[in-house]
C-alpha cells in the first residue's frame, strides 16, 4: 500500500547497494516486503511489536519483523537492507530503549508513520541490572539516572494500553480500514484482559511469591501479581554465578520456600543449572517472550504467556 512513498537518500542508496558485499548482520523475517507492497506495510523491532501489529493489522497490513525468530534482540544490528525497509514502510512500531540500533535507525528513517510503544504506557525504573544497555534517561522523561524497564509487554495490562495506542495510530495512518483496525484491537484487548484475570487469580494463593530468574525480564509481571523476582545478581546469562552469590541465593530459597531457578529460550540455561544444582533445586523454562522459535511453549503471545503461568503456578505452589 505505502500511503507515504518516501524518498531514498543518496546514502540509503548506497547502503543497500553493500548487500552484494555480504553486508548483511540480520535479515528480515518478511524479506522485502516493507513498503513493496499493496497493503499498510509496518515494520516491526521484535516479535512483541510483531504480534500486535498482525493482530490489530489483520488482512489490511504486511509486517516485516527486524528481528529473527531465535535472534537475541537486544544484540541486534541493523543490517543495510533493513535501513532501506525502513525508509519505505507505511508504519515502524518499536519499543524505544530496549534495542540501540533500532532506536538510532527509526531516528534516521522518513517512515511515514513511527510508533514508539514506551510512549503508549507508562515504564519505571525497576531497577533493571541485567548486563544490556536499556537507555532510559532523562531526555526520554525519566528521573535523572534512572534506568526505565522496557520489558512491559510481560504485564498483560500495560501490554493492552500498548494494543489501545497501536490501533489508533493505524486508524489515523491507515483511515480506509479504521473500523477494522477498531474491531481487532477491542478484541485483542479483551482476549489480554482475559490474560490478566487468568494470571490474578492463579497466582492469587501461592506458597511462596518469590522465584529466581538468570533475567531480569520480569520486573512488570512481578509487580502486576504481587510477587518477588531474584535475578541471578544481574550476571550475563552465559556467566556462572559467584559462590557468594550462590550462598545468598541459597539462603533465600530455603528462606522463601523457592524451587525453581528459571531459564530462558534464546539464551544458555548454564547459569541457572549452575545455581540450581548448587542449590538443590529445580529448573524450568519462563518465556520473556522476546522471539518465538521451535523451542516456545506456544505459537503466539496467549498461548506462551499460559505456559508461563503454569510454569509460575508449578514453581510457587499453587494452593
Amino acid at each position: 500500500m505505502n500511503v507515504r512513498r518516501h524518498h531514498i537518500s543518496g546514502l540509503a542508496l548506497a547502503a543497500a547497494g553493500l548487500l552484494g558485499m555480504g553486508t548483511l548482520s540480520a535479515c528480515s523475517t518478511a524479506g522485502a516486503a516493507a513498503g513493496d507492497t499493496d497493503k499498510f506495510d509496518v515494520v516491526a523491532s521484535f516479535y512483541p511489536m510483531e504480534f500486535l501489529a498482525e493482530r490489530i493489522g489483520g488482512a489490511h497490513v504486511s509486517v516485516t519483523t527486524l528481528t529473527e525468530p531465535g535472534q537475541e534482540p537486544h544484540d541486534l544490528e541493523i543490517s543495510a537492507r533493513q535501513t532501506a525497509q525502513l525508509q519505505e514502510s507505511d508504519a515502524v512500531l518499536y519499543l524505544a530503549g530496549l534495542q540501540p540500533a533500532v532506536d538510532d535507525a527509526v531516528g534516521q528513517s522518513s517512515a511515514g508513520t513511527k510508533i514508539d510503544a514506551a510512549k503508549l504506557t507508562h515504564l519505571e525504573d525497576l531497577g533493571v541490572e541485567d548486563g544490556h544497555d536499556h537507555g532510559g534517561s532523562a531526555e526520554e522523561g525519566s528521573e535523572e539516572g534512572a534506568h526505565l524497564d522496557p520489558h512491559v509487554w510481560l504485564d498483560p495490562v500495560r501490554y493492552a494500553e500498548i494494543a489501545e495506542g497501536v490501533g489508533k495510530a493505524f486508524e489515523k495512518a491507515d483511515p480506509e480500514h479504521a473500523a477494522d483496525y477498531r474491531k481487532n484491537t477491542a478484541a485483542l484487548v479483551e482476549e489480554l484482559g482475559g490474560l490478566d484475570t487468568a494470571f490474578a487469580q492463579g497466582l492469587k494463593d501461592t506458597k511462596t511469591k518469590t522465584f529466581f530468574t538468570n533475567h531480569t525480564a520480569f520486573g512488570y509481571l512481578a509487580e502486576r501479581y504481587g510477587l518477588t523476582q531474584e535475578a541471578i545478581s544481574g550476571l550475563d546469562p552465559e556467566s556462572e554465578p559467584s559462590p557468594a552469590r550462590i550462598r545468598e541465593l541459597q539462603e533465600e530459597a530455603e528462606a522463601d520456600g523457592v524451587t525453581t531457578v528459571f531459564y530462558e529460550t534464546l539464551v544458555s540455561d548454564k547459569t541457572a543449572k549452575t545455581l540450581a544444582s548448587d542449590a538443590g533445586l529445580r529448573t524450568d523454562v519462563l518465556d520473556p517472550l522476546e522471539g518465538i522459535t521451535d523451542r516456545s511453549r506456544g505459537d503466539d503471545y496467549l498461548q506462551v504467556m499460559r505456559a508461563n503461568l503454569k510454569a509460575l503456578q508449578t514453581a510457587l505452589g499453587t494452593k
